[in-house]
């Protein structure tokens, strides 16, 4: 048994982590120390001052662990992992980690390309951000402004060797992979880039306009359109960037609003002087904390997590341990973050202004934000909780569809923090197996899925980008079958054949087809219908279904549309297609006479009456 009082006896007088633990085992509250003796026992020496919060913490102790570190520091990075790990419930908690893009130049490369990256690493390239939003269509902005080239190819020693993108045929890219464009010339175009990405918006303005202006005057109108679209995208990056910060530097400004246990974090970003975005957190507060504690929480929590770290952090209170925090985040970052309370002038304002915009938030959209998050994070916390399985970020469901074993298809939903992520759905049309065997359809689609992700992770490992994500290569920290303990066996099967471990969980439902637990490991879980956890997975299973039905809908109607074209003598598959292209349906071409089908440039005139004839009972016209 744990003896409190002797345990405490034992305490290093080092610096380091302290865990609390209640009767149940879990994790109440993680804290650090530089001195782990005096700090743990304070806790258990007479009430004093202390919190209310501290003293209900406390009478739930029954037991609590150490971990010593070499540095106050180190002890600082651990307690925030630990936090962020195991959630405890008497600390402040930072509810949703939110992870931001960044642009990434390749300066590097002789021929640098322009691409998303989700971390910022210590190479040469040129990174940009973060960004709240948009950053994809800046980027493709940005290739369609200065034509940079989008392919992984290795240059210059890949030069002439294939043939040039789709890309190049419409545009979009000057080819240096055919030697259509100098070095210095497209070192040129990246250095527009790199001046655009940092804010100065009006050469390419003045060059759109001009450039607009000569195309409508030569009556070059589709040209004249492009530049105008163009045009309208610059403008629009440009109003979304119009508060101006003369310092012309790269910081944050945090402001805090706080209404009992609730409190919304206001953050601005701004980076060369011009605000790129901004974003609110939501905070749980513990009873008693003071604003600086939260705060101090929030930046510990979440700049713990970026991978950017701006020169200044403009926060409205004194962080408790400052120069601690600040000494971290500047190792972290390799160059000095300072972290101010500015008292007056235009800092002053631009914190105020957070401050107020936290506010509204709060105020307005609290209720809407609590019930967004229990219906995401909150129900994700609750599957963790049933299940055992911490950490569960991204969920992956898939379904099969198919009628009689015809057309067989496959369909994979993807979920992140509670929250569909459309992008990274995916379809399968099966192609090994023959007839209605769902077992082994399961079977093909998970994997090639996996498949993929492997070989998609070395790919990017060969190239040194580790930090990109392709099609397949993230994998689920959870995987969700669309039945119970045959589907959940395949894909465990399927995962221990390729050397992976996920977790893998049946969504089991009964004689009415309603969800009604889920199957994991080896044993059926129930699920309370009235709880947020048992409406996700709902939600989960339904739109895994509904991908693959309309997945198998659309390529049963192909697959019928193909079959009727190809009984009909001289009709292959670029007649086939220019036939569909042009009479959108079946009923179209039936009814479309001998003329109207020799109209287009793949048909003539005889195989236009043998088409007719298909569709008139073998009517024969001249």
């Amino acid at each position: 048994m744990f003896d409190i009082k002797e345990e405490l006896k034992k305490l290093p007088e080092k610096p380091g982590v302290y865990l609390m633990h209640d009767q149940e085992d879990h994790i109440i509250y993680v804290g650090k120390a530089v001195n782990l003796r005096n700090r743990v026992r304070q806790y258990f020496q007479g009430s004093g001052n202390k919190a209310p919060k501290i003293l209900r913490m406390i009478s739930k102790i029954a037991w609590f662990e150490t971990i010593v570190t070499d540095s106050e520091t180190e002890a600082l990075v651990l307690e925030c992992n630990l936090i962020k790990e195991h959630r405890p419930r008497y600390n402040t908690m930072l509810t949703d980690d939110k992870g931001y893009p960044f642009i990434r130049i390749t300066i590097e490369e002789d021929f640098p390309r322009v691409m998303l990256a989700r971390t910022v690493k210590k190479d040469k390239s040129k990174y940009y951000g973060p960004y709240t939003s948009t950053v994809k269509d800046t980027i493709r902005l940005v290739q369609k402004l200065y034509k940079i080239r989008t392919c992984s190819r290795k240059l210059p020693e890949d030069i002439g060797k294939g043939r040039p993108c789709l890309n190049h045929h419409i545009e979009q890219c000057d080819a240096p992979c055919q030697g259509s464009i100098a070095r210095e010339e497209y070192a040129s175009q990246i250095a527009k880039v790199q001046d655009f990405l940092s804010g100065n918006y009006a050469p390419v303005l003045r060059m759109l306009e001009q450039k607009m202006q000569e195309a409508s005057e030569e009556l070059d109108f589709e040209t004249a359109l492009n530049y105008r679209e163009l045009l309208h995208s610059v403008r629009h990056l440009d109003e979304r960037q119009k508060m101006v910060d003369n310092g012309m530097e790269n910081r944050d400004i945090v402001g805090l609003a706080v209404d009992g246990q609730d409190a919304i974090v206001q953050v601005f970003f701004i980076r060369e002087g011009k605000l790129i975005g901004r974003d609110h957190f939501h905070v749980q507060v513990a009873e008693g904390d003071s604003d600086s504690q939260i705060v101090t929480d929030f930046v510990k929590q979440f700049y713990g997590g970026t991978p950017f770290l701006p020169k200044e952090i403009l926060v409205p209170e004194v962080l408790e341990e400052e120069a601690l925090i600040q000494e971290w985040l500047s190792t972290k970052s390799g160059h000095k973050v300072s972290l101010t309370v500015p008292k007056r002038g235009e800092k002053h304002k631009l914190v105020d202004l957070a401050e107020r915009n936290a506010a509204l938030i709060l105020s307005q959209d609290r209720e809407k934000v609590k019930r967004e998050e229990a219906r995401t994070i909150g129900a994700v916390r609750q599957l963790e909780e049933l299940l055992g399985l911490p950490n569960l970020y991204r969920m992956e469901a898939f379904d099969i569809s198919n009628i009689s074993g015809f057309a067989s298809v496959g369909s994979m939903v993807v979920y992140e923090k509670g929250k569909p992520k459309r992008n990274d759905y995916r379809k399968f049309t099966i192609k090994s197996v023959q007839g209605a065997n769902d077992y082994a359809s399961m079977r093909e689609v998970l994997t090639r899925r996996f498949t993929h992700g492997i070989q998609e992770m070395q790919t990017l490992r060969e190239r040194g980008m580790e930090d990109q994500y392709g099609s397949f290569s993230s994998f689920p920290d959870l995987i969700l079958m669309d039945g119970g303990k045959g589907q959940v066996n395949i894909a465990e099967n399927v995962l221990e054949t390729l050397g992976l471990r996920i977790p893998v969980c049946g969504m089991v439902k009964d004689d009415n087809h309603r969800t009604r637990g889920l199957y994991f490991q080896n044993q059926e879980l129930p699920l309370d219908r009235r709880a947020e956890g048992f409406h996700l997975i709902t939600r989960i299973q339904d739109e895994a279904h509904r991908f693959a039905i309309e997945f198998h809908r659309s390529r049963r109607g192909k697959e019928q549309v193909h079959s009727i074209l190809d009984d009909i003598d001289g009709i292959g598959p670029a007649r086939r297609k220019a036939l569909m292209r042009h009479f959108r349906s079946i009923d179209a071409l039936r009814e479309a006479t001998v003329d109207e089908l020799t109209e287009l440039p793949e048909m003539n005139r005889g195989v236009a009456r043998v088409v007719y004839a298909f569709f008139h009972d073998g009517e024969i016209v001249d």
